[in-house]
């Protein structure tokens, strides 16, 4: 099925708008943190994940891999020269790498990521993966630390951290359906070591205990990343802590399903239940009381070249009375809390329909 993209020519709030579409159905997750983000870092943490998105999509959905890399590079180029293709996401992605002075190696990595799928790669160890998640999640983790105004080295170093540890999860929850289309990413030095062919299995995948050890395993490694996440969480300004940190739990929990499972993302996929959604938002409250300082800690191995690109400078945060950002927050999880109510009784009562007819 072509890729749809959201076109639109009335201005800055009618390509956020577009924008936004593009996420509600695909990317629920970020779409509910997003809510809790303050309007003047939602917006353009909404241009840059629904460009990211169509990046991805279009790797994915289009015909010919090569081409749609080509088309890629192109409108990084055009949105780079100031010149963007007349899409919505492009011309949303095309003001916020200027307004915010994103460095092109860090949309670079992203594509050179992309690239690497659609060469179907594999990855022998679990350095090399992660060199793969620093390039397709890390470089948006970097790049979203650079909207919240926060550009110093340790921080950058916690929000690429971050990304990975999204990175992994997914990958974890999404090991069957990868497998039926032919990928594996999975570090195959693991799989061996738990006495399976790699070949053989994409052949006939199917669950083990064997393979839950090596998914959970996995997921051991996320929750590292995820711990040393949280530290750059708090050196965020105030009114952007509880929509990361939000997204954070909302991702590690995934991986608690998985666990709940034995590892099993094969046979089923993992899902949060909107309910467990909205418990997990309204606990990321405990981010505005967060006062930790910031680990002694460089970025990964893998990530040294993205924090390096961005340079020591740094903006002034983005601030805002105390007060004020308690308010605004309650407000946006009584909402989203009310948002995730809808969708489960949206869903149960498709599931009733479905049942009758």
């Amino acid at each position: 099925m072509p890729l749809k993209l959201p076109d639109a020519s009335g201005g800055h709030a009618t390509d956020i708008a577009a924008c936004r579409e593009m996420l509600r159905g695909g990317s629920r997750t970020f779409f509910a943190a997003s809510h809790l983000l303050p309007r003047r870092v939602a917006e353009p943490a909404i241009a840059l994940y629904a460009f990211c998105r169509f990046a991805d999509d279009s790797i994915d959905l289009q015909g010919g891999k090569a081409a749609a890399l080509a088309r890629l590079r192109e409108r990084i180029d055009r949105a780079y020269a100031g010149r963007p293709f007349p899409a919505a996401p492009d011309r949303a992605f095309a003001e916020i790498i200027e307004r915010f002075a994103i460095p092109r190696a860090l949309p670079e990595a992203l594509l050179e990521g992309l690239a690497w799928d659609s060469q179907g790669r594999r990855y022998e160890d679990f350095s090399a993966l992660r060199d793969y998640a620093v390039r397709v999640a890390g470089a948006v983790g970097v790049m979203m630390s650079i909207i919240m105004g926060a550009r110093t080295p340790p921080l950058l170093a916690r929000a690429c951290d971050l990304g990975v540890a999204m990175q992994l999860t997914n990958i974890a929850r999404d090991v069957g359906e990868d497998a039926r289309l032919g990928r594996l990413y999975l570090p195959l030095q693991w799989v061996r070591a738990a006495g399976i062919d790699p070949e053989a299995w994409l052949a006939r995948p199917v669950f083990s205990e064997a393979l839950g050890g090596v998914v959970l395993r996995l997921l051991r490694e996320a929750d590292i990343l995820y711990a040393r996440s949280r530290a750059g969480i708090s050196g965020l300004p105030l009114a952007c802590r509880p929509g990361i940190h939000a997204a954070r739990l909302l991702y590690a929990e995934i991986g608690r399903e998985i666990e709940r499972y034995g590892g099993d993302s094969v046979s089923r996929r993992a899902v949060v239940s909107p309910r467990r959604k909205a418990l997990l938002l309204a606990q990321s409250t405990v981010a505005l009381a967060a006062a930790a300082q910031i680990e002694v800690g460089g970025p990964l191995l893998e990530a040294r070249y993205l924090v390096d690109a961005v340079g020591p400078g740094s903006r002034p945060m983005l601030g805002g009375r105390r007060s004020e950002a308690l308010g605004r927050l309650e407000g946006r999880i009584v909402w989203v809390i009310d948002l995730f109510d809808r969708l489960e009784r949206r869903n149960a009562a498709a599931a009733t329909a479905s049942n009758g007819a």
